[in-house]
């Protein structure tokens, strides 16, 4: 069973008629910034090779432990892809993942839920022997910094990344992922600049707790507890948002702000973020513009970490040449806080995400998705 999707395939020629197929992968990862490519550019094989030449390369697996290194082999589905955001920090200090998804791609190829872990998901890190870490309950965005803290080095994000995938597969069941990206908030604001920003609906009026209307950042109360200044303000409806203001606006959380429900909603706007920068990346202003299409790979190559588990960026955009921003299912998990107020020790899930979990590992999302309607997204 399939779930339906808007679109007669074959009906009418897109912009992407005669693009190079590797191109596409990057409304799929749009959310991430994986890739935000695609071109109708004579001599597209340059760059091609400037922009996967610029995408950072990591061992987000583990995988080339003792010298080894996965083989390159065919891409087939179902596929899971792990996207985890992180806040660049000093270098001595671990990374935390501030934003988590994952994106899961039936075997068909042609379409894709994508749904976020909470940060604050209470779960079980295991121990991980790279660190030192003997393993523990805590929240889930722990986990890429007990991961990082190699001894005799300043922290690192990639092996930090690897402990964060393992826990991940813990508490979802999922064997195992098939790539993964680690993509700097900085990087963002960068891509969404190139890209000339982007445009999306705002459901309700979000006022920032951080940032004044200029994008200064406002100043903090001494002796902490928040802010003073005026607010950036982003108005119900449509509106085009630059990097300074995308980042800002996909990082309110505070009911207090204009998000009443908390991460949760944040989590929906980072979802509906990715989709409306998506459906950007496909469209003519960009794909056909070249001097805007440079400017968008290069700046998206340079803020991210890729892992294809032995297969290319390119490998990946090949297989993946189906999937259009439409196929892509936003999905909300729903879950609980553990505690209030001063008590509050982080979220869990409630028993219908393990339900959803296991539809992902038997292959029967789509079934369950059209018998459970209140996971779907339904993002603007």
């Amino acid at each position: 069973m399939h779930v339906a999707r808007s679109g007669k395939r074959g009906a009418k020629p897109s912009v992407w008629a005669g693009v190079p197929r590797w191109a596409r992968l990057c409304t799929i990862f749009g959310s991430v910034l994986l890739v935000l490519s695609g071109a109708v550019l004579v001599g597209y094989e340059v760059l091609i090779s400037r922009y996967e030449g610029s995408v950072g390369k990591g061992d987000l697996f583990g995988d080339n432990a003792a010298g080894a290194q996965e083989r390159r082999k065919e891409i087939k589905g179902p596929l899971d892809i792990l996207l985890v955001g992180v806040d660049p920090r000093k270098p001595a200090d671990p990374p935390l993942a501030d934003s988590i998804m994952v994106m899961h791609i039936p075997a068909e190829l042609d379409r894709a839920y994508l749904f976020s872990l909470p940060r604050d998901l209470r779960v079980e890190i295991p121990a991980f022997s790279k660190s030192g870490f003997d393993g523990g309950t805590d929240k889930l965005n722990a986990a890429m910094s007990y991961g990082s803290r190699v001894p005799g080095r300043n922290p690192d994000a990639n092996v930090g990344f690897e402990l964060l995938a393992k826990t991940i597969q813990q508490e979802t069941g999922i064997a195992r992922f098939d790539a993964g990206a680690i993509i700097n908030f900085n990087g963002f604001k960068k891509i969404v600049d190139a890209m000339g920003g982007v445009e999306m609906y705002i459901e309700r009026e979000v006022r920032s707790e951080h940032r004044e209307p200029d994008g200064t950042h406002r100043e903090p109360l001494p002796g902490g507890g928040g802010y003073v200044g005026p607010q950036a303000v982003y108005p119900k409806g449509t509106q085009r948002l630059e990097g300074w203001q995308a980042l800002d606006y996909v990082r309110q959380r505070y009911p207090k702000n204009g998000v009443p429900d908390a991460d949760y909603g944040r989590q929906r706007h980072q979802q509906q973020f990715v989709k409306a920068m998506a459906s950007q990346a496909f469209s003519a202003d960009v794909v056909t513009n070249p001097i805007k299409l440079d400017r968008v790979l290069r700046a998206a190559g340079e803020s991210l970490v890729f892992s294809g588990r032995g297969n290319s960026i390119v490998d990946f955009a090949f297989t993946l040449k189906d999937l259009r921003p439409d196929a892509i299912q936003m999905v909300k998990l729903p879950a609980e806080s553990i505690g209030t107020g001063s008590g509050y020790r982080g979220e869990q899930f409630l028993p219908e995400a393990d339900e959803f979990f296991a539809s992902l590992r038997n292959g029967t999302v789509d079934a369950f998705m059209l018998e459970h309607p209140d996971f779907q997204n339904k993002a603007k």
